[in-house]
């Protein structure tokens, strides 16, 4: 099983932190946001793990692998440039997965990650389940509030945890549980991510890629345990700071 992590962003909101440092690699009590994804998910068990970020941060990201893999990882990393400067030519999150997939010629089961997530908890479970599943599964999160989650996504589920409706940034949520950006894909659905890039749909915001994917072939869900955080501000990153310095 492969691994990609999208890093292709330029996080204008978190400016002037931002500024020189990608958003993934800003600390959250004292360690970079993306080695919470990387410890968390390395127990599922994976042969590589792709970095798509863009030509500003290609550098920081390469400089923060060879470190990583010196001090503790035995994984392989890829850092993969998308080519894009700044948010008038960025390929968005949906084109950065179908680009590593031409690109490397990815032929296997792949889960797609943000890497600005943030988990409390590893998410080993998680790979086994896609493993028993062997269809698309997209990790969901229980915000607790309608009005939050007009930010995220709504979802509902039948008795089965297959998705039966999907909606980016609801006006008039239904249900609190929102999917995040944590995906398994087989490697049977990934002609299906090239056809939605294919067709024209927007590349950018990848539950988008969900939306368009469950009426076409069943898609499943996975409860995320414990704290997860979506840093989209300093307000975020301050409150994560916080509980996870605790921690």
């Amino acid at each position: 099983m492969k691994v990609l992590i999208l890093a292709a962003g330029y996080a204008t909101r978190l400016y002037p932190l931002t500024l020189t440092q990608p958003k993934p690699l800003l600390p959250v009590a004292g360690k970079p946001m993306i080695e919470y994804v990387i410890d968390n998910i390395a127990p599922i068990g994976v042969d590589c793990v792709y970095v798509v970020t863009n030509a500003k941060f290609a550098g920081h990201f390469q400089k923060w692998a060879d470190d990583y893999r010196a001090k503790k990882a035995k994984i392989d990393f890829k850092i993969v440039n998308d080519g894009s400067t700044d948010d008038s030519n960025k390929l968005g999150a949906i084109g950065d997965i179908n680009l590593v997939l031409e690109k490397e010629n990815i032929a296997d089961d792949l889960i797609v990650v943000a890497g600005d997530n943030l988990f409390s908890e590893s998410v080993e479970a998680f790979g086994k389940y896609c493993r028993e599943k062997k269809a698309p599964v997209l990790a969901v999160y229980d915000v607790g509030s309608l009005e939050q989650i007009k930010k995220y996504n709504s979802i509902s589920i039948d008795a089965a945890g297959k998705i039966t409706y999907f909606e980016e940034k609801p006006k008039v949520p239904t249900s609190t549980l929102t999917g995040i950006a944590l995906y398994y894909y087989p490697k049977e659905t990934l002609p299906l991510i090239k056809q939605y890039v294919k067709e024209g749909n927007n590349p950018d915001q990848p539950g988008r890629l969900v939306q368009w994917l469950y009426t076409r072939t069943p898609v499943y869900t996975w409860t995320v345990p414990g704290i997860w955080y979506d840093i989209g501000s300093k307000e975020t990153l301050e409150e994560a700071n916080r509980i996870f310095s605790r921690k």
